[in-house]
């Protein structure tokens, strides 16, 4: 018997950031130093956000810390946001944290050792002999991999209770040392949220988990992915990221669904993560969507940006409030350079 995603959740953090505020406090921080400024910030106005999500208020950002304050920030915020979104799905699956065999924990924007779902073990009730699959460095892809990794657990363990909690803390990364256009784009672009999800085998649930697979393009190590430097991390954004999705992707998507055995032809509906406005349109492109196609993904990154890797699962959550499709294949990049996939049938 396949997998079944029992429950779905999301979680934000409290401070709300209006992108409009966000603008205008980054032309007061790097206007003067950016030489090409009023070009490069209309970023801010080109990504399709208007609010985000942060862990502390606007004014943490602007006073240099270091490793040792966003560590904290990323420990405390980070738990919190586990916890919030892990009682929701655990609550939405009539289920307690000591129902859980097994907890896969995706985080990629902090260092927790122990991980986190061990910091919260006490506070939210897991049994001492859960199991524990910390996963760090997959970015965007993040969401997408942990589900699949979470069904293929469920599935190992017919019978167990598999919970995948992501929490991304993408703020911590705005620096006020680093003038780049990398960290301008990741300032106009990062927000902070959480998901969790149950699997389970041989169960009821919300949709069915039919496939999953990954595809990495060598010699794309530079594309995305974490400089890791004094001050904290630094951000890797290639330009290259839009075209390189567009002339890339189909040929990806259909390796993975033709090793899963299902035909591209029978996908219903594509959710993905939208990393960007540019993004998006070139995804619609490279898979000949129609324009537009992705509205799900659109209002995601409308309302909550680019929450790395729990924002494809926020995409599948407003898919599943307006009705899965019979067929579904959930997508989303990462650092790598790596596109994860997983297929889903309409609960029957």
């Amino acid at each position: 018997m396949s997998p079944k995603l029992v429950s779905l959740a999301t979680a934000l953090p409290p401070h709300v950031l209006p992108q409009n505020e966000v603008a205008a406090v980054a032309r007061n921080v790097f206007g003067r130093r950016f030489q090409d400024f009023d070009r490069l910030g209309r970023v801010f106005d080109t990504a399709g956000i208007e609010r985000r999500y942060g862990v502390c208020p606007i004014e943490w950002y602007l006073e240099e810390k270091g490793w040792p304050e966003r560590t904290a920030v990323y420990l405390d915020a980070g738990a919190d946001l586990f916890v919030a979104a892990a009682r929701k799905a655990l609550n939405a699956g009539a289920l307690t944290a000591a129902d859980i065999d097994t907890v896969v924990t995706v985080s990629s924007t902090g260092i927790s050792t122990p991980s986190l779902e061990a910091r919260v073990a006490d506070t939210i009730g897991f049994r001492p002999d859960v199991k524990r699959v910390p996963i760090f460095g997959l970015g965007c892809a993040g969401g997408i991999t942990g589900l699949a990794i979470a069904s293929r657990l469920a599935e190992a363990m017919p019978g167990s209770t598999v919970l995948l909690v992501v929490v991304e803390v993408c703020t911590l990364a705005f620096r006020l040392d680093k003038v780049t256009k990398a960290n301008l784009v990741a300032t106009a672009l990062f927000g902070d949220g959480a998901a969790a999800c149950i699997v389970r085998v041989g169960e009821e649930g919300i949709a069915e988990v039919t496939g999953s697979g990954e595809h990495m393009w060598p010699g794309t190590l530079g594309i995305m992915g974490w400089e890791v430097e004094a001050q904290g991390f630094g951000v890797i954004f290639d330009r290259a990221i839009p075209p390189f999705a567009e002339h890339n992707l189909a040929g990806a998507l259909s390796a993975i669904l033709s090793k899963t055995g299902i035909d591209p032809q029978h996908i219903d509906r594509l959710l993905c993560h939208p990393g960007g406005a540019k993004v998006v349109t070139s995804i619609e492109q490279a898979l000949a969507l129609p324009k537009g196609a992705l509205d799900h993904e659109r209002a995601v990154l409308r309302d909550f940006g680019n929450m790395s890797a729990p924002t494809a699962l926020f995409v599948l959550a407003q898919a599943l409030r307006a009705g899965l499709p019979r067929n579904a294949a959930v997508l989303a990049l990462g650092p790598g350079f790596t596109a994860s996939c997983v297929t889903l049938a309409r609960a029957t």
